[in-house]
């Protein structure tokens, strides 16, 4: 496409209504009609021979083309934005999406993000939690952290915090437990990765019973269960410092195993913006990386 032709009103109109959600908000945002909105979406879709958005009974749908277009486009309205500031010489205000894996979110992020705002005062985190399933690009993100091998597809990563599992429980539950052998007597809760608890009882030297407790697709929610005594959950011990400090769960055992770890996670082909460079550096600082 040549630069002259791109249709660079289509384009910001494009942007304001998929971060708006609607038309109507778009319109109110950029000051004009909400048919002048709904006009220019479809110039633009004429223009790139594509449907962006589908009308559904739940409001305005982006399309898979229109959610590849959409990060894009946000990133360099950010640049431009940046650059404005710059030469008008107005403080700029930087706007950094990251999602998080929730477990990391509430045992490690979210107590120090006021320590990062006093630190970044012209960065505006905004963060969304996750399950450990995102797609940074297709979600409009900037950056992700996440629990894994370190390696992901399309991505580069820089570790933030090992993360040891070992198991937790409440206080009652662990006055049963002597030895590893011991766990065959109580409900062992899992995580959808079904290689954890055998990989703990081969590291601690002992047998793996069958396992027939539920499965979670969340730490916390294990957690929560294990505090109640309903269980005994094979956990980041790092992450649960404050239960474990209050005396709501207990480490009945030493032994730990590693499966992973978390991660920060960016585009491979993105360049980094002033505020990812700056995140990373104030996550590698605080996690002594």
């Amino acid at each position: 496409m040549d630069r002259p032709d791109l249709p660079l009103n289509g384009l910001r109109v494009f942007e304001a209504a998929v971060r708006q959600g609607s038309f109507t908000r778009a319109a109110i945002e950029l000051r004009v009609t909400q048919a002048a909105v709904s006009h220019q979406v479809a110039r633009l879709e004429d223009r790139l021979g594509v449907t962006l958005f589908l009308r559904t009974s739940g409001g305005l749908v982006p399309t898979d083309e229109a959610r590849v277009l959409y990060p894009v486009l946000e990133h360099g309205l950010e640049a431009i934005s940046r650059a404005l500031d710059r030469i008008t010489g107005h403080r700029h205000i930087e706007l950094l999406k990251i999602g998080v894996v929730t477990t990391f979110g509430v045992g490690w992020l979210l107590p120090r993000l006021p320590e990062f705002r006093r630190a970044h005062p012209t960065i505006d985190l905004r963060i969304s939690t996750n399950n450990n399933r995102v797609e940074i690009l297709r979600e409009g993100l900037d950056m992700a952290i996440r629990y894994g091998s370190g390696t992901w597809p399309g991505l580069s990563s820089e570790l933030l915090v090992e993360a040891p599992l070992t198991p937790l429980c409440a206080p009652a539950v662990a006055e049963y437990l002597q030895d590893p052998d011991h766990l065959s007597r109580v409900v062992l809760l899992r995580s959808y990765r079904n290689d954890e608890w055998p990989r703990w009882f081969a590291e601690a030297g002992a047998s793996c019973p069958p396992l027939t407790g539920p499965i979670f697709d969340s730490s916390l929610a294990m957690a929560e269960i294990a505090s109640d005594g309903a269980g005994v959950a094979l956990l980041p011990v790092d992450m649960f410092a404050r239960r474990i400090a209050e005396g709501r769960l207990v480490q009945p055992f030493a032994t730990m195993v590693s499966t992973g770890a978390y991660y920060l996670t960016w585009p491979a082909d993105r360049a980094s913006t002033p505020a990812m460079t700056d995140f990373a550096r104030w996550a590698r600082a605080v996690t002594g990386g």
